[in-house]
């Protein structure tokens, strides 16, 4: 293991520019995700290199989230393996919080990622090895390791949709969710956000404690239920329901009680799916939207419902109902997606309609030939804890030998 430890403190800061060889895992971005792999790892003695094309770990909660963003679930369902939320932190904690606790959480397992270098391309190659080329700081460098952990997670590019006249026509300003911060520049104007989501419901509440008047585009059917019921999270009271329940019981539990607590949404515009949330989340992916407060401004019409965009005019926006409306900003929650396909060299493993692993969790998260995957499993920071694990797991059981083979050839 001395060996391991010499090659894991030159790896990073080879000055020529040409291959670094890695004696553990390449883990490519530096997210909750990648981190978490990273600390398992180090838990067992293994040494691994975390690159990451940002300045800065987190980038997406650091660089392109909102000011009063928050945890949408509790912070107990949110952990990182091996180090718990501290006792003092709320039940959902701030965005200023969980970006602290990640870079105590990288401090504590001595994580040093690279920064500024984005992976192009990683294939494997016929000697057996992964090779992890970057570029960044006007540098290319190639990385080669027996294993590459893919990181990257379901957020890595925004998705901008193509809507008539977004672009060529609509002359207020318009920027995707990654670039808003806060309602206070939207003071007094007419906004139009795009996208129902948790996010999209979060940014009109916003808009419209910073005196802004939002309408929001709801263009399908969307399962909106309060973040606490019974005294207690919904979620939390979810995963307790389906130890004893099937889940379709447990979606009319969770129904019958949003429609005591919410209403009929339908009669706002909201109209749900016929699935019932969990089975939609499960079959799908697709989040429910966890109400915290905005449903109460769209009931008293201090935010308006637009069904979907027919086009974007100069002065606002068409929509598929005859409706015309002025708008002096618009901005799309239509969130992010995948980028895997566009360095990764494989095919078995990641689907390239989508970026995501081809199995469903909790089967996703191992390719062959030391591929790995986490935060790809759309169950949020509680399945990439799970896949960090699993996979640091496997690394484990072949770390000796694998390391001994590679001492060899060097």
């Amino acid at each position: 293991m001395t060996c391991c430890r010499e090659m894991e403190g030159k790896r990073a800061h080879d000055p020529t520019g040409s291959t670094v060889w890695v004696s553990g895992p390449i883990i490519v971005g530096a997210g909750p995700s990648g981190l978490a792999v990273a600390a398992c790892l180090k838990a067992k003695g293994i040494p691994s290199l975390v690159i990451e094309r940002s300045h800065c770990i987190a980038s997406l909660w650091q660089l392109k989230s909102y000011d009063r963003l928050r945890l949408h679930l509790p912070k107990s369902f949110c952990e990182l393996p091996l180090m718990p939320f501290p006792a003092e932190f709320p039940t959902y904690p701030t965005k200023e919080q969980f970006v602290s606790h990640l870079q105590s959480y990288a401090a504590n397992f001595k994580i040093q990622p690279v920064f500024g270098e984005a992976v192009v391309n990683a294939e494997y190659d016929i000697r057996g090895f992964w090779r992890v080329r970057t570029e960044g700081m006007g540098k290319r460098r190639e990385y080669v390791s027996r294993w590459v952990v893919a990181a990257t997670g379901e957020n890595a590019e925004e998705v901008v949709p193509d809507i008539a006249g977004m672009t060529t026509e609509f002359k207020g300003t318009a920027v995707h969710t990654s670039k808003y911060r806060s309602g206070e520049v939207y003071n007094g104007k007419k906004v139009l956000v795009v996208g129902c989501g948790n996010s999209g419901m979060e940014v009109c509440l916003d808009l419209c404690n910073n005196g802004a008047r939002p309408g929001i585009v709801v263009r399908d059917a969307v399962h909106i239920l309060p973040r606490e019921m019974l005294g207690q999270s919904t979620f939390g009271l979810s995963m307790w329901l389906l130890k004893w329940l099937p889940v379709q019981i447990v979606d009319r539990l969770l129904l019958f009680f949003a429609r005591l607590m919410l209403g009929n949404t339908a009669r706002l515009g909201l109209r749900r799916p016929k699935l019932g949330p969990l089975e939609l989340k499960g079959m799908s992916g697709k989040t429910p939207v966890l109400d915290v407060g905005t449903l109460a401004k769209i009931k008293s019409g201090d935010i308006k419902v637009f069904p979907a965009v027919k086009r974007f005019t100069a002065e606002g926006a068409e929509f598929v109902d005859g409706r015309s409306e002025d708008f002096d900003a618009l901005i799309l929650a239509t969130g992010y997606r995948s980028n895997v396909p566009s360095w990764l060299k494989e095919k078995d493993l990641f689907s390239e309609k989508d970026g995501l692993p081809r199995r469903p969790f909790p089967n996703g998260w191992k390719g062959e030939r030391g591929l790995y995957a986490v935060g790809f499993t759309k169950k949020g920071l509680l399945g990439a804890s799970i896949d960090a694990s699993r996979i640091a797991q496997d690394i484990e059981l072949c770390w000796k030998s694998k390391v001994q083979a590679m001492n060899n050839i060097l």
